[in-house]
């Protein structure tokens, strides 16, 4: 089955009914109709948690582990993972919570999906699904 990483953008695209919300819910409803596998890594989901809390409160409803209709299971952020997270920082200038998405996906051969263009200097490292 395919595997497809989201990156912090691709859940705020989402949540927030930005452009490109409808690419990242066909990424969801493909993950409920069991033909994808969506995973986030928890440092990316850590990046969406303090957004919606700086948008809107600590107690928005959105700002709910369980309400995120992403990864399941969260990616964790291991030794390994840092380091990779660490050397698309020093390789590439992306910035380092972006390393652990980019990590993430080359550790379990999975697209990236993302609105953020930081990602275009790794395009070539990465399949890169854009979401806008």
């Amino acid at each position: 089955m395919k595997r497809i990483v989201l990156d912090a953008s691709a859940l705020m695209t989402f949540s927030a009914n930005r452009p490109g919300a409808e690419k990242v819910e066909q990424l969801i409803q493909l993950a409920v109709d069991g033909k994808r596998e969506l995973l986030m890594c928890v440092v990316n989901w850590g990046e969406v948690d303090y957004s919606v809390w700086r948008d809107q409160g600590r107690e928005s409803p959105a700002n709910s582990r369980t309400d995120c209709p992403a990864a399941d299971p969260f990616g964790p952020a291991d030794v390994e993972l840092a380091r990779h997270a660490a050397e698309f920082k020093a390789n590439f200038n992306l910035p380092y919570v972006d390393g652990f998405a980019a990590a993430l996906a080359v550790h379990r051969k999975a697209s990236l999906a993302t609105s953020d263009k930081d990602f275009a200097q790794v395009e070539k490292k990465l399949d890169i699904l854009w979401t806008t």
